[in-house]
């Protein structure tokens, strides 16, 4: 089973090292790397070019936001299973990617994931805040709440079937995309109870007010759209629980 990550990635010459050595260091080595960058100024292609392989990939070339570069990643890569990590984050451990394919294996899925945590000012280990993904369904959906996103890991069969992320969202066409897949009966998902992903603080989901105020706009918009009745109340609901997520460490 091949395994495609993407990573979407625009001057980012101070962390996509780590991000990409995250991926190489995995203990299952049927992996396909696609990065695709935005045509940075800095040294980020520089950067890559000696750590991917010949089965992997790298494109630079203007783009129109993080959505366009998923997209792109999607149709230049080929792997049987989909991932992405964004340039800023690494995976958790090396054996995530093994585990999560015995996942595949194991329980005859079309999507696998976990949970995440996420990091301050570049140091891996000063864990602030741990996020729990709720469970997939439509009703999880509705009161805002869905798997952390690049701790999913997706059958490709099923973006064939699905389509892909819409273009029209600045920040939650992720969120767009569960909520066109969860209409599926047939569809089936399992959870890895494990942290999958260390994210860095700081993302544009995770900075600021005005972003907050924005991502729980398109959400909604994303649920209305898709035919699952929502408030802003149901969606605001979900902060309380959030702040007991955070975490310090000495």
């Amino acid at each position: 089973m091949k395994i495609s990550i993407i990573t979407a990635t625009f001057n980012r010459e101070k962390t996509i090292v780590r991000a990409l050595e995250s991926i190489k260091n995995q203990t299952y080595k049927n992996i396909q790397v696609v990065v695709i960058d935005g045509a940075s100024s800095d040294n980020t292609i520089k950067l890559i070019k000696p750590i991917l392989d010949q089965n992997d990939l790298l494109v630079s070339e203007p783009d129109d936001g993080i959505y366009q570069a998923l997209n792109k990643g999607l149709s230049h890569s080929d792997g049987d299973i989909v991932a992405f990590l964004h340039s800023d984050d690494i995976y958790s451990n090396n054996n995530v990617i093994e585990k999560v394919v015995e996942c595949f294996y194991n329980h005859d899925v079309d999507l696998v994931y976990g949970d995440i945590s996420f990091f301050k000012d570049g140091d891996i280990t000063n864990i602030k805040r741990r996020y729990k993904s709720d469970n997939l369904s439509k009703k999880n959906l509705a009161w805002g709440k869905m798997p952390a996103h690049p701790a999913i890991f997706i059958k490709r069969s099923i973006y064939e079937e699905i389509g892909n992320f819409q273009t029209n969202f600045k920040i939650a066409a992720d969120y767009d995309f569960l909520c066109r897949l969860i209409k599926y009966p047939e569809f089936k998902s399992f959870y890895l109870e494990k942290d999958l992903v260390h994210m860095q603080l700081g993302g544009i989901s995770t900075s600021g007010i005005m972003n907050t105020i924005l991502l729980n706009k398109e959400v909604y918009r994303a649920i209305i759209n898709n035919g699952i009745y929502t408030n802003i109340f149901m969606l605001l609901s979900k902060y309380p629980s959030k702040i007991l997520q955070f975490v310090k460490r000495n």
